[in-house]
């Protein structure tokens, strides 16, 4: 398996952009990456993450540019997120687009992971890299900081919109090359970090965006959903199971029936098949019910009893028994020591 993952086109057309900006011959970066350029004519292409991290230590090496990274931002495209970019177009305020970033970045890529917390006034984005090439990992990040700057101006319509700090895990590039970071973010930047990170004020997520369409956002979620269990289903019958079951819950129902018709099979024999694997349905409704539940909570403002309805229960007071059950807490208080993260 690769450890990388894989990656949407829709990130390498980006630095396929800045490339061919810079005079560079992408037609070599591509060859030397193993990838065929036709690949850039799919819609909902994917390529390896080992690929796209050969494609930008090409990049790297070609340019000779110690902060790459930083300008490639300026190539980002609401297509650079795939259909998250599709869905923060469609949010009310700048908050709700950020929101949105950590449950459906997967789409983007494997390349890394978002955690927000709240501190106060103020809302820190930290990115934790997954690429270890220690050419590309400091000019990934810079990307995907600067990208995430670009795009919520575009957002917000508002070229003054900054965050008000951010931190850097790799060194400084030098006194000079510091103030191309300044200049483009409007506020500190601390290199040699103990994280890479974005910190934005509380007032500033409050900003109209310039689209709003409630009704277009939920439908691009669940869209967007529907393409993250295609990425996680394996093989194996649990696994396909488990796929089922979460587009099920996406309609706020569950049915083994209709699990077991859309594997191709009757109810019985799904049973029995589950069994030989030492697995019941139950249990994994249970663990889709769960895992779906905590990413509501956390990375959602749906009340509590609009999550239990999402997923097939009949009584909030059922929701919260099963959950305090698994995890020791209530859903309130998952929910709250979260955000206190």
């Amino acid at each position: 398996m690769n450890p990388l993952g894989t990656t949407s086109v829709a990130a390498l057309r980006q630095y396929v952009r800045a490339a061919q900006a810079a005079g560079i011959d992408t037609e070599a970066l591509f060859t030397g990456a193993g990838l065929n350029p036709d690949i850039l004519n799919t819609d909902d292409g994917r390529i390896e993450g080992e690929q796209f991290q050969a494609f930008i230590h090409q990049l790297c090496l070609e340019t000779e540019d110690p902060i790459l990274g930083l300008k490639t931002g300026d190539f980002v495209q609401p297509g650079s997120y795939s259909v998250l970019g599709y869905i923060t177009m469609s949010c009310s305020t700048l908050g709700e687009a950020v929101a949105r970033i950590a449950p459906f970045e997967r789409l983007v890529g494997d390349m890394g992971s978002t955690r927000l917390a709240v501190h106060g006034d103020e809302l820190t984005l930290t990115w934790n890299c997954n690429y270890t090439d220690p050419v590309v990992r400091p000019q990934l990040v810079d990307n995907v900081i600067a990208s995430w700057v670009n795009y919520a101006r575009w957002l917000a319509d508002n070229e003054e919109a900054s965050p008000s700090l951010v931190k850097l895990r790799r060194p400084s590039p030098g006194p000079d090359l510091e103030r191309a970071y300044e200049e483009r973010w409007h506020c500190p930047v601390q290199f040699s970090s103990d994280q890479d990170s974005v910190t934005l004020k509380k007032d500033l997520l409050e900003t109209r965006l310039r689209q709003p369409d409630p009704l277009l956002r939920k439908t691009l979620e669940a869209h967007a959903l529907s393409q993250l269990a295609s990425l996680e289903t394996g093989n194996d019958l649990p696994s396909k199971v488990r796929h089922s079951i979460q587009q099920q819950l996406m309609q706020g129902i569950t049915r083994q029936d209709m699990v077991a018709e859309d594997l191709g099979m009757t109810r019985r024999t799904l049973q029995r098949k589950l069994s030989q694997e030492g697995v019941s349905y139950q249990q994994l409704l249970d663990e889709v019910r769960q895992t779906m539940a905590e990413d509501y909570l956390r990375n959602s403002e749906l009340a509590i009893p609009d999550i239990a309805l999402r997923l097939g229960y009949s009584e909030t007071t059922s929701f919260h028994r099963k959950f305090k059950a698994v995890t020791g807490i209530t859903p309130g208080e998952f929910r709250q020591s979260e955000n206190n993260d």
